[in-house]
C-alpha cells in the first residue's frame, strides 16, 4: 500500500483497514483512495474472510476534510460515494467499527457497510445541516432506512449527534462493544464467517412508514416556523421523504442534486465561512501552537455586578474555583444571591440538578479583602469604566498578587497599554472583554497590549475554550474590534435621524436585514448614559466640546432607555416592548430645527446600505491597522457579540458578496454629501482591493 494514513493489517482471516489521519480522519483524497486501495487488496486476498474498517480512539471519522474546500482534491477520484459504493458491493463482510467520532461523511461512509459495532459512547450524526447543506454521499437515503422516518429525520435535519448507545437494537448497530473495540469487531466478524450471515445492504432495505405522509408534514410545519430563512433544513425533509417515495438510485440522485443547489446558496457559504473562520480565530500567527501555557487552577474576580457575577458564572461552569471580590457586604451579598438566582433558575428548566446548582455555588469565595488574591493564577476585574478607578485596581492587584499570575481587564473601551503601565508587570497583563450577559454571550475579546506576553495570550485563548467562549483576539485601540465598528455604526444611524428617518424606521429595517436588534433598540436595552458618558470622556480627552446629538437631549432628559422606562422608545411597566413615543419624535424635530436641517424621506434600501458599509468601513482600517488579525475574525465579534445575521456570514463576508467595488461607489458617494463626516471616506485597504479584485475573504 502507498497511502501513509490507512493500514492493512492481517488478524487470522479478518483484515483490519485503520485510519489514521490526525486529528479526525477527515476523509481527504489521501484517506479516501487509501481505503479503496486497502480493500481492493484485502478483497484480492484469498485468506482474508471479513474486513473490519476502523479509525482511531478519537474518530472513526469526523466527515470532510476542511482543508480540501475548494481545492481541486476535494473532487478527485475516487469522491466519497465511490468509496461507500465500493465497501457496500464487497463480496466478503465489512464491519465498521467504531469508536469517538463518526459524524457527517464519516457515518455516511459506516453507512456502507454490512455491519456496524461501535463503543456505547460513539458519537454518531449527520450535521450537514449546520453548514446549509444535506448529506451528499446517501446519508437521507440510508440512515432512514436503518433507523426507521422520524428518527432519521431528527438526526439529519437537527444535525446534533446522538451516543451509539441510543441506536441499540436497530439496524444501525449491530453490537455495542464494551472493552477493546478491534478485538470485539474482529470476534464479530468472525461470527458473520463462521454463521454464514447474509450482507446486509441499507440500500437494499424496504422502508414501510405508514404515518409516513403525515409525519413528514408534522416536520415540515415544525421546521419552516423556525427555519430563519435557511433553505437547508426543509431540503434534508423533502430528501428524507425520498427514501419512501423514490427508488433508492433515484433518491440518490436527487439528494445529490440538492445538495449541489444547496452549495451554491449565500446561506450555505455564510455558514461554511463561519466554520472555518471560528477555527482560523483560534490560531496565532505569531504565537507557536506549542507554546506553553500557565496553569490556571484559581480565579479571581473584582466586581459581584451584572457583569462580575456573569464572569464568574463562566469559570464556575468549568468547575474553577473563584474568588469573588466587591467592597461592600451588600453589593457582595446581591451578587452571590444573583449567581444563585440564575443557577436556581436553570435547575426549574430541568439543565441543572440540586447537586449541581450547590456544587458551583461551593466553588465561590466571597471576600471584601484585595489580599485574598494571593494565590490566584488569573484575576479579572468587572469595575466601573474609568480609568483612575483601573488604576487604583491594577496597582493594588500588582502588590497582592503573587509572581506569574495573569491580571486582566474587562475594559470595552479603555487603553490596555495604559492599564498594564500600572503595575511592575504589563507582560502578564491582558484584556478579557466578556460581553453581556458574560454567562450567556458566546463572544470573548482577548485584547493584545504592547507588551503583553506569548504565553499570556495563548493561555487566554485556551481558556477561553475551556469555558466555551469564541474567542477572538483584539489589539489596542478606543473599543477595540467590536465597539470601534459599534460607533461608526452608530453615527451612521444617528446621520439617518438627522436626515428624516425616525428610529422605528430605521430599527426596523435592520431587523428586516437579519440584525437580531437595531440600534435604537439595542441602545435602550444597553442604557443610552453609556454612551453618553463615552462621548464626554472621548471630548475631554481630545480637548474639544462635544458634538450634539439627538441622543444627549434623551440623556439630558433622563431618557437613559429600559431602566428609565424611557429612551428613544418608551416601555410600560414591567415589560420590555419598544413603543415608539411622540416625545422623542418631538425632540428630533427640534434638533433638525436648531441644526438648520430640512428632513428628506429615507428609504430602508438606504438605511441598510449606509448602517452595513459604516461597518465594513471601520472593519477594513481596524484589519489595515493590524488591530484584527484577519477579516474572518470581525465577522466572528459581529455574528457571535453584535447580533450579526447568520446568514449573512458577518459583515465583512457581505462586503465580498456584495462587491467591494459597490462598497468603494456608494463610501465615496457619502463622503461627497455636503457636511459628511470624514469617516465615509472609503479606507485604504477597501480600496487597494477593489481596484485589485480581490476580497476581504
Amino acid at each position: 500500500m502507498n497511502s501513509t494514513c490507512v493500514t492493512l493489517t492481517l488478524d487470522g482471516e479478518v483484515a483490519v483497514i485503520a485510519m489514521n489521519k490526525p486529528p479526525v480522519n477527515g476523509l481527504g483524497f489521501e484517506l479516501r483512495s487509501g481505503i479503496v486501495e486497502a480493500l481492493d487488496e484485502a478483497t484480492a486476498n484469498a485468506a482474508v474472510k471479513a474486513i473490519v474498517l476502523t479509525g482511531t480512539a478519537r474518530a472513526f471519522s469526523g466527515g470532510a476534510d476542511v482543508t480540501e474546500f475548494g481545492t481541486p482534491n476535494a473532487a478527485r477520484e475516487p469522491n466519497l460515494r465511490v468509496v461507500i459504493a465500493a465497501l457496500e458491493a464487497s463480496a466478503k463482510p465489512v464491519v465498521a467499527a467504531i469508536a469517538g467520532q463518526c459524524l457527517g461523511g464519516g457515518l455516511e461512509l459506516a453507512l456502507g457497510a454490512h455491519f456496524r459495532v461501535a463503543l456505547p459512547d460513539a458519537s454518531l450524526g449527520l450535521p450537514e445541516v449546520k453548514l446549509g447543506l444535506l448529506p451528499g454521499a446517501g446519508g437521507t437515503q440510508r440512515l432512514p432506512r436503518l433507523i426507521g422516518l422520524e428518527a432519521a429525520l431528527n438526526v439529519i435535519v437537527f444535525g446534533a449527534p446522538v451516543a451509539a448507545a441510543k441506536f441499540k437494537g436497530t439496524p444501525l448497530i449491530d453490537e455495542l462493544i464494551e472493552g477493546d473495540l478491534l478485538a470485539g469487531a474482529s470476534a464479530f466478524a468472525r461470527k458473520v464467517v463462521a454463521a454464514s450471515l447474509p450482507l446486509k445492504r441499507a440500500r437494499d432495505i424496504k422502508l414501510r412508514e405508514p404515518n409516513a405522509q403525515a409525519l413528514l408534514q408534522f416536520a415540515r410545519n415544525t421546521v419552516a416556523a423556525g427555519a430563519k430563512g435557511f433553505p437547508a433544513p426543509l431540503k434534508c425533509i423533502d430528501a428524507v421523504a425520498n427514501a419512501i417515495s423514490q427508488p433508492f438510485d433515484e433518491g440518490m440522485r436527487l439528494e445529490r442534486e440538492a445538495f449541489m443547489a444547496l452549495m451554491l446558496t449565500p446561506e450555505s457559504r455564510a455558514l461554511r465561512h463561519v466554520f472555518a473562520a471560528e477555527r482560523a480565530a483560534a490560531k496565532l500567527p505569531d504565537v507557536p501552537a506549542d507554546t506553553k501555557l500557565r496553569d490556571i487552577k484559581s480565579v479571581g474576580v473584582i466586581g459581584a455586578g451584572t457583569m462580575g457575577g456573569g464572569i464568574t458564572m463562566n469559570f464556575l461552569n468549568a468547575g474553577l474555583p473563584v474568588v469573588l471580590l466587591e467592597m461592600k457586604q451588600e453589593a457582595l451579598d446581591k451578587g452571590l444571591a444573583t449567581i444563585r438566582r440564575n443557577y436556581e433558575n436553570s435547575m426549574k428548566k430541568g439543565k441543572l440538578t440540586p447537586a449541581q446548582v450547590e456544587q458551583r455555588m461551593a466553588l465561590v469565595t466571597p471576600t471584601l479583602a484585595y489580599d485574598s488574591f494571593k494565590d490566584a493564577d488569573l484575576v479579572i476585574e468587572a469595575v466601573f469604566e474609568n480609568m483612575d478607578v483601573k488604576q487604583t485596581v491594577f496597582r493594588t492587584l500588582d502588590e497582592v498578587c503573587k509572581p506569574g499570575a495573569i491580571l486582566a481587564s474587562n475594559t470595552s473601551y479603555l487603553d490596555l497599554d495604559k492599564i498594564a503601565a500600572f503595575t511592575k508587570r504589563p507582560q502578564d497583563v491582558v484584556g478579557l472583554h466578556f460581553f453581556s450577559p458574560a454567562n450567556v454571550m458566546r463572544l470573548l475579546e482577548v485584547v493584545r497590549g504592547a507588551k503583553t506576553a506569548p504565553d499570556v495570550l495563548a493561555t487566554s485563548m485556551a481558556l477561553a475554550k475551556k469555558i466555551k467562549k469564541i474567542a477572538v483576539v483584539s489589539g489596542v485601540c478606543d473599543g477595540f474590534i467590536g465597539n470601534r465598528m459599534l460607533a461608526r455604526y452608530g453615527a451612521a444611524a444617528n446621520g439617518l435621524v438627522n436626515a428624516g428617518a425616525l428610529p422605528q424606521q430605521i430599527d426596523g429595517a435592520l431587523q428586516k436585514f437579519g440584525m437580531a436588534m437595531g440600534p435604537f433598540r439595542m441602545g435602550d436595552l444597553a442604557g443610552l448614559d453609556i454612551g453618553w458618558a463615552t462621548r464626554k470622556r472621548k471630548a475631554a480627552e481630545a480637548g474639544v466640546d462635544m458634538n450634539p446629538m439627538v441622543a444627549d437631549k434623551l440623556c439630558e432628559a433622563g431618557r437613559f432607555g429600559q431602566k428609565t422606562g424611557a429612551g428613544w422608545y418608551r416601555y410600560e411597566a414591567g415589560k420590555r416592548d419598544p413603543i415608539p413615543d411622540t416625545v422623542t419624535g418631538q425632540l428630533i424635530a427640534q434638533y433638525r430645527l436648531d441644526a438648520g436641517i430640512t428632513p428628506r424621506k429615507v428609504g430602508d434600501d438606504e438605511v441598510v446600505e449606509r448602517c452595513m458599509f459604516a461597518l465594513v468601513n471601520e472593519g477594513a482600517r481596524i484589519l489595515d491597522e493590524g488591530i484584527a488579525a484577519r477579516a474572518s475574525d470581525i465577522d466572528i465579534v459581529y455574528l457571535n457579540g453584535y447580533g450579526y445575521p447568520l446568514q449573512r456570514g458577518g459583515p465583512m463576508l457581505y462586503a465580498d458578496g456584495v462587491g467591494l467595488p459597490n462598497v468603494v461607489r456608494a463610501l465615496k458617494r457619502f463622503a461627497a454629501e455636503p457636511g459628511a463626516d470624514a469617516s465615509w471616506q472609503p479606507a485604504p485597504l477597501l480600496v487597494k482591493l477593489a481596484e485589485a479584485g480581490k476580497s476581504f475573504n
